[in-house]
């Protein structure tokens, strides 16, 4: 039997996040939300964040939440509330800044899927800490994947059922910035080992005195 974080704590942060897009998406307010880098320069900054919510159509919302839906499965017992709006908040800045400032030829943009990169990194890295070598893999996985992107360029298919291009570089903005929020967890993983280690030799030596 599957035993998945169907607890409130769990649920509720993902199905708030998609309440939100969905919502932006039933009213149309990508015209006031979506990254624009023409109005952001005209001093609309707060399309470099918002942006991460609105999406170019229904089926490219879809995408995305079955990627939030993914990532719940996977990890979703990792996060209290407050580290799920953490992580979101500061991947979504992270992304909505690095589109503008080393996309120069992104004019607009929008959608979660960068974000969904770096919060699956974060997990990857999680299991990892926990001692699931799957971790390994995915983390692997997902680079693996944004490499391709990078030398395969955008996926035409997917590019067609979102009516957009797919921007393969504000994927590889996410896992990285996945990757530097993860570091105090591979720090504390460290830490943790260290002292494991250390405690244990001390105690050996010890006894060798003795």
């Amino acid at each position: 039997m599957l035993n998945l974080p169907i607890q409130p704590r769990y649920i509720l942060p993902p199905i708030i996040l998609m309440l939100f897009s969905t919502i932006f998406a039933a009213f149309d307010l990508n015209n006031l939300l979506e990254f624009n880098r023409n109005l952001i320069d005209e001093g609309e900054l707060w399309r470099i964040f918002s942006s991460q919510f609105v999406h170019a159509n229904w089926a490219h919302l879809g995408l995305n939440a079955s990627g939030v839906l993914l990532i719940w499965l996977l990890h979703g017992e990792y996060t209290s509330p407050t580290r799920y709006a953490f992580n979101t908040t500061a991947l979504a800045l992270w992304c909505g800044l690095g589109v503008y400032w080393f996309c120069p030829s992104i004019h607009i943009y929008t959608g979660l899927s960068a974000l969904l990169h770096g919060v699956i990194i974060w997990g990857a890295v999680k299991d990892i800490t926990v001692g699931l070598k799957s971790g390994y893999l995915l983390f692997i996985g997902v680079w693996i994947k944004i490499a391709f992107e990078q030398f395969s360029g955008p996926n035409a298919d997917i590019g067609k059922l979102i009516n957009s291009t797919v921007a393969i570089d504000a994927h590889l903005i996410g896992v990285i910035g996945g990757t530097l929020l993860a570091i105090p967890l591979v720090i504390e993983l460290f830490n943790k080992n260290f002292n494991k280690n250390f405690n244990k030799n001390f105690k050996k030596n010890f006894k060798n005195i003795k």
